[in-house]
């Protein structure tokens, strides 16, 4: 599921998910658009296209109550080392973060892997039915990572269904954070930078059953 398509600076999750008492999975390939914008120093304003391919799984069915986890693997990225012609020094910090689903209660999460992300390792919180993975970078403009593989483990609720999807309405209710520092004439700039999925997929749909 490793597949990407970046158009500036971005890194974005995939969903997955493992009953623990069911068999067959369902599935759906999705590409994400990120619209973003950058307060940008002096020019003002600017918006950001980002585009991440995702590979999504989640269970078909889940007993009431039942526990199951859902696993987010990121696909590598790379940070572009140049943008509208000033060399981008790093990315820094990141957060990404997506919903809790409805009739589903968050009971932990778990990180492992990645690469390339800082010398401090991400964390993942939930707070207010959002669960926030971060980390403060920096990523060096030009370099290749990769975020750590999330299982989230949540317990369903007695009824209806569970849809996955990602977090951020607008710029001012994003679901991805970062600031791009870049190099320019006027010397370095730090813009800090929102998006949110327009549109907002559900990636996958579970009964619960």
């Amino acid at each position: 599921m490793k597949a990407l398509h970046l158009s500036r600076l971005a890194a974005l999750t995939a969903a997955a998910a493992l009953p623990l008492a069911l068999a067959t999975p369902a599935s759906a390939a999705t590409t994400v658009t990120f619209d973003c914008q950058a307060d940008a120093p002096i020019v003002g304003p600017q918006q950001v296209s980002l585009d991440q391919d995702t590979d999504v799984t989640a269970p078909a069915t889940v007993a009431p109550g039942g526990a199951f986890d859902v696993v987010i693997d990121p696909a590598p990225n790379t940070v572009p080392s140049d943008v509208s012609g000033n060399k981008v020094k790093n990315i820094n910090p990141f957060a990404l973060k997506f919903t809790v689903p409805a009739n589903a209660t968050y009971v932990g999460a778990d990180l492992a892997g990645g690469s390339n992300l800082g010398s401090t390792p991400p964390t993942i919180s939930a707070a207010n039915g959002v669960a926030t993975l971060s980390f403060p970078g920096p990523i060096a403009g030009g370099s290749t990572f990769e975020l750590p593989t999330i299982t989230v483990h949540l317990t369903a609720g007695q009824s209806g269904t569970i849809e996955t999807k990602l977090s951020g309405t607008s710029y001012s209710d994003p679901g991805l954070t970062f600031k791009a520092v870049a190099s320019s004439i006027i010397g370095d700039v730090t813009a800090p930078t929102s998006c949110f999925p327009n549109p907002s997929p559900v990636f996958t749909t579970t009964t619960i059953g």
